[in-house]
């Protein structure tokens, strides 16, 4: 479904949240007119839940709206991230990535570099603790899937003898640039290609004058501590909750938007969390999940 151009999906059960697909690259810029088009839709959704960009973080309208806690790193310069922002270990780790014999550079987006992220999406069902969704895509899906925004974004290879063992895709928006894709081979984690891409990307930023680097939701564990080395910091955006009829004034008054994530007790989640690890390494019979590393 298409509303004022932009493509909506609709998730869950109880509520049906409406949402934008490509939320932190596109916003929606009129809000009221927004929900009444998608109203006149016939949509099936009870909620439409939508940001407000990143640059802005003070609520507008007046809509329902809560916080949503997102990674990002501040920037100024490249040499103050380099010396001021991030510690020791993180250096050695960029500087390992050259001594290693990884190269960085421009890469354009063509079928033999989607073929080399091809091997990297299906080297391992699971990351993060989690079953990959990459895992098992095809050349022309895959080709397809990151196709997007070709003029606001760019792609950096961290190769390795000529091989791709990674890659970062950078979509640039309004006074921030957005981590869209970063992953790299685990097999050539001992390289620290990952932590050379991070680097890189906040290079671009700082040469194009832009002072945040966006890079996912606020994390916690193995993938929160790989972004607090690297300077991400969490920051409080607001997004907006509005009923589109009276299942969602009711799953709003009894708070069923929420996530469970957002409900239990930290303690409780964590350890959710390494049992779905270990469920999922064991399951898939795949090497233990990594850190974004």
């Amino acid at each position: 479904m298409l509303i004022e151009g932009k493509e909506i999906v609709v998730r869950g059960k109880f509520p049906r949240v409406a949402r934008v697909r490509a939320e932190y690259y596109e916003y929606v810029s009129d809000a009221k007119s927004f929900v009444a088009e998608l109203k006149r839709s016939g949509t099936t959704a009870d909620v439409l839940s939508f940001l407000q960009e990143t640059v802005d973080r003070t609520p507008r309208g007046d809509f329902y709206h809560e916080v949503e806690s997102i990674s990002v790193v501040p920037i100024t310069t490249f040499e103050h991230w380099w010396k001021k922002q991030i510690n020791d270990k993180t250096r050695n780790m960029v500087r390992k990535a050259q001594k290693a014999g990884v190269e960085l550079r421009p890469v354009e987006y063509n079928d033999e570099f989607v073929q080399g992220i091809v091997k990297i999406y299906n080297e391992s069902p699971v990351r993060q603790g989690k079953p990959f969704s990459h895992y098992g895509k095809d050349f022309v899906t895959i080709k397809a899937e990151h196709s997007s925004y070709p003029d606001r974004s760019e792609f950096i290879g961290a190769y390795y003898k000529e091989e791709l063992v990674g890659f970062v895709k950078l979509v640039h928006g309004r006074g921030v640039s957005n981590l869209m894709n970063i992953i790299s081979l685990i097999s050539h984690r001992d390289k620290a290609p990952t932590n050379a891409l991070i680097a890189r990307a906040v290079e671009i930023c700082a040469q194009r004058g832009v002072s945040c680097l966006h890079y996912g939701l606020w994390s916690k564990r193995g993938l929160g501590d790989f972004k607090k080395h690297h300077a991400f910091e969490r920051l409080d955006v607001v997004r907006y909750f509005v009923p589109l009829n009276f299942r969602g004034h009711l799953a709003l008054g009894l708070k069923l938007h929420r996530k469970a994530a957002d409900i239990l007790p930290e303690k409780v989640v964590d350890v959710l969390a390494g049992l779905r690890g270990k469920w999922n390494a064991r399951k898939r019979m795949s090497p233990q999940p990594v850190t974004g590393q």
